[in-house]
């Protein structure tokens, strides 16, 4: 995500009642291709994340994000510039070479300040806490996040991507204004301080009635007078993939019976399925599309969109059983495969935006885009086709003489037009794609961020889960057993904590509330198509640890940061479902179906509570809350706990999973189990099924359709 494409919908519907201090006029920017020189050398050199190691050498003299560092700068009174980023940002390139690498840049940053550069992706609690300040202060935010502090880490000023003149000049006057009116900024700053806390204070609702499902009906009406029902997704430009949005309504379409949100829910998955936000190629997804058609994307590929769309796309399948979503799962995970899986069974962050192109400049797009030129030498005779495929016209041309591949019909109507049959079209254009995959890897690799991230690994984790689930590919339970068994082995502490990174056998900073909720869920789930309750145990191990360190007592809700960790400012409390779910809709799911598997424990009480506490938001901001609203659908509708006992447990559960059925969870053992719902319920020589709710069950029944008409479903 860009400097100019980010807001915060919690932080703008907020009365903003701090002003700039300076107007920064954002300019054009131009690329400046020269070759990173090694004359300096700074202490990110000792960092792992490669994002703080392309500024090593930066002649800034940057400090990584440490406790020590503030101390430093409180001794010798200087002011903070915090600047955040992460290594597929565009932007960030972009400034590093117009600024950062600049020797005159150097000498003002290093007289007057003391200067931290962070990635986002490894600090996302230092982030949190300077985004919401940057809102504040302007209305906007994005990466590159540049922050100006006092020097215990109290802000005053922000900007995203300034050129290299505003910014020395800014600078200047910044560092003037501190030593002539440090009252003045002093006061800025803790009124500053202040407004960050009071933002993200959360009460406890203890009056209000539980969120209804007619209030729910209402939420989504309002919600879809945004939706566009021609090209999917929002109406808006640029667009972005929300897999929690879509998500949702697949769910409230099918529990609730509504034909028209399916339709939408098709739309959008389908034209960004067409769009060259998908990579036709070779697969995945980019991060945007800048345009409402889902065509031109910001190209940077990210593990998190990946996983999570890989969830999207396997349920979608499970529902319609269309192909092109099948497609879809199938190729992207056979890109992150391919690109982001290192050899211990951890997944790598993401591939850059930008790469070497041609004329031997880094470009935004260089490896993914195409000349009619090229393709046509290419492809020979079958381009005319190909031509038609993937709009190779004014509908996919995106700048100078080239193409981003994007459909703009389906395979029948392609087949009818060249009366061919659709199988042996889409043997022709599978034959294509492979040809240009060939020619691809010819061309110089976008750069690779290889640092591995708990919360990222589990989100696609899941995905393989599902993927496994609804297409029925035991490939992917492999794959999926590999990466669990990686976080197990090198994520997990001996005293039951998380780290957060890990790169080349290091990991070095402890882990974060989304950190746990991902992994919790992805071994949940884990657990239901193995029922090897060693998932069930460590993500058991793993929430109960969340409770005691992360927990807020007089809430109900979690904190981002853990008890054992330093705090700035503040403790985050992140509420808002962005483009990842928030870390407490995801723990208060979690909590949700622990409660059905051990109802002894407060874990359904804390959940309903979480949701009490953000509903009053949903009536005018769905989007923004659409992973809570499951938990909404869940306490009003039935859900039902299954549990499997007999010989035949396994491919009964492997039937009975292949189903989508949201409102469930799934237990399985060959005798009596250790779990309550397994435990008296074993009959020898006979597979059971046994659907219960709230620990009731109903009559046990020996097959998978009786389960699924229990269940009230087809």
């Amino acid at each position: 995500m860009d400097a100019f494409f980010y807001s915060n919908p919690r932080v703008m519907y907020k009365k903003v009642f701090f002003f700039t201090l300076f107007a920064i006029i954002i300019i054009g920017c131009k690329q400046n291709s020269e070759k990173v020189t090694h004359k300096h050398t700074n202490a990110l050199i000792n960092e792992t994340s490669p994002y703080l190691l392309q500024h090593a050498h930066n002649p800034v003299n940057w400090e990584a994000w440490h406790p020590d560092v503030l101390e430093k700068a409180q001794k010798e009174d200087k002011l903070l510039i915090i600047s955040i980023g992460y290594a597929a940002c565009h932007w960030c390139h972009v400034m590093e070479k117009e600024c950062f690498e600049d020797e005159s840049v150097g000498e003002v940053m290093n007289k007057n300040f003391i200067n931290i550069k962070i990635d986002r992706e490894e600090r996302p609690d230092v982030d949190q806490i300077y985004m919401d300040a940057i809102q504040m202060i302007s209305g906007q935010g994005g990466w590159p996040l540049n922050i100006v502090a006092l020097p215990d880490g109290r802000p005053f000023w922000g900007a995203t991507y300034v050129p290299k003149d505003n910014w020395i000049k800014s600078l200047d006057q910044l560092a003037e204004l501190y030593r002539k009116d440090r009252a003045r900024v002093v006061k800025y700053a803790t009124d500053l301080a202040n407004g960050l806390k009071a933002i993200n204070l959360v009460e406890n609702n203890s009056e209000s009635e539980l969120y209804s499902l007619d209030q729910l009906d209402r939420a989504v009406q309002n919600w879809s007078q945004y939706f566009d029902t021609f090209l999917g997704g929002h109406k808006r430009a640029p667009k972005f993939m929300m897999p929690n949005n879509w998500d949702f309504l697949l769910h409230y379409a099918t529990a609730a019976n509504k034909p028209d949100i399916m339709e939408f829910v098709d739309t959008t998955l389908t034209r960004m399925a067409y769009g060259g936000v998908y990579d036709h190629v070779g697969g995945g997804f980019s991060r945007y599309a800048v345009d409402t058609k889902w065509h031109v994307p910001h190209f940077e590929k990210m593990l998190y969109d990946n996983g999570q769309l890989t969830s999207l796309y396997a349920k979608a399948y499970a529902v319609t059983k269309n192909e092109l979503y099948k497609n879809v799962a199938i190729e992207t995970i056979a890109f992150v495969k391919e690109e982001l899986l290192d050899s211990n069974g951890g997944f790598y962050s993401s591939l850059d935006a930008d790469s070497i192109d041609e004329n031997n400049i880094l470009k935004e797009g260089a490896f993914y885009v195409w000349t009619a030129d090229e393709l046509s030498n290419l492809l020979g005779d079958d381009f005319e086709m190909f031509q038609t495929y993937f709009n190779i016209n004014s509908y996919g041309h995106w700048e100078e003489e080239n193409y981003v591949l994007i459909r703009d019909k389906n395979d029948e109507e392609i087949a009818l037009e060249y009366g061919i049959t659709v199988d042996a079209l889409r043997k022709q254009i599978k034959k294509n794609l492979s040809l240009l995959k060939i020619e691809r890897e010819k061309r110089p690799k976008p750069r690779l961020d290889d640092k591995i991230l708990t919360s990222w690994n589990g989100l696609m984790l899941k995905g393989l889960i599902d993927a496994h689930r609804y297409l029925d590919e035991n490939g992917y339970l492999q794959l999926a057993l590999k990466n669990a068994q990686f976080i197990e082995r090198e994520m997990i502490k001996a005293d039951g904590s998380l780290f957060r990174n890990h790169k080349e056998g290091k990991s070095s900073i402890n882990a974060f509330l989304d950190d746990y909720t991902t992994i919790i869920d992805a071994y949940l789930s884990l657990y239901e198509v193995t029922f090897d309750e060693k998932w069930l145990n460590l993500a058991k191990k793993l929430l109960d640890y969340s409770i005691k360190h992360f927990a807020e007592k007089e809430s109900s809700m979690f904190f981002y940061t853990s008890d054992e960790d330093q705090s700035l400012i503040r403790r985050t409390i992140e509420v808002d479902d962005n483009v990842i779910s928030s870390s407490n809709s995801m723990m208060a799911i979690n909590l949700f179906k622990f409660h059905k598997l051990f109802p002894e424990g407060n874990y359904g009480a804390t959940a309903k509570q979480m949701l009490k506490n953000v509903q009053k938001d949903f009536d005018q901001r769905a989007q923004g809350f659409s992973n809570w609203l499951h938990l909404a659908v869940f306490l009003n509708q039935n859900f039902y706990e299954i549990a499997l006992i007999g010989d035949d447990y396994k491919n009964m559960g492997r039937k009975i999973a292949s189903v989508y059925v949201p409102n469930s969870i799934l237990t399985g053992s060959q005798q009596d189990g250790n779990i309550a719902l397994l435990k008296n319920r074993s009959v020898p020589g006979k597979t059971l099924a046994y659907v219960c709710i709230e620990g009731t069950c109903k009559l046990p029944v020996s097959n998978t359709k009786e389960v699924l008409e229990q269940l009230q479903r087809p």
